[in-house]
């Protein structure tokens, strides 16, 4: 549901925009926190303009099209952003493998734990390549973009941190064994 959110939003703060531009701003700005594809993302267009929250506001070459937000769209965002309580995430597939390691050896979860913070390590690398590439400037997705960035970082880092830390608990449960 929240793709219709993120569509809507964009929509608004750039004024107007084709599919093309759209998935182009997903790709750079919300990839790391709502991806979306080409399908999904057209379909929400279709689906959008269906419930008259945008406008199909312009065609150009080979059936390029424009759309716009409507009052209603405007008035939607409105409403999802300052009275729907946002849903907690509520699965983790990488925290049920920690969960599961007593299953395999102890080296093996050892090996899991590193991986996944030299994971966290290339994601925190990636989004600093990612800041610096895109031309920052001072309209709100700039804004509130370098926020959500901020944010990755700081919230990949402290996952990362609880890794290496957790490799070190899991030391200790191989002496208690002893």
């Amino acid at each position: 549901m929240s793709l219709r959110y993120a569509v809507l939003g964009l929509i608004a703060e750039l004024d107007g925009a084709s599919g093309y531009d759209l998935l182009k701003m997903f790709e750079i700005s919300l990839a790391n926190v709502w991806p979306a594809t080409q399908s999904q993302l057209y379909g929400e267009l279709g689906k959008l303009a269906d419930a008259g929250l945008i406008d199909a506001a312009a065609e150009g070459p080979r059936g390029r099209r424009e759309y716009s937000i409507t009052d209603a769209g405007r008035a939607e965002l409105h409403r999802w952003l300052v009275e729907v309580e946002p849903k907690k995430p509520m699965r983790d597939e990488t925290l049920l493998r920690v969960f599961l390691l007593g299953t395999v050896t102890p080296q093996e979860a050892q090996e899991y734990m590193r991986a996944q913070a030299a994971r966290l390590d290339d994601a925190l690398d990636d989004l600093a390549v990612l800041d610096e590439t895109v031309d920052w400037d001072d309209d709100d997705l700039s804004r509130y973009g370098r926020l959500v960035i901020e944010y990755g970082r700081r919230s990949i880092a402290m996952r990362r941190d609880w890794f290496e830390w957790a490799r070190t608990e899991m030391r200790t449960f191989d002496e208690s064994v002893r």
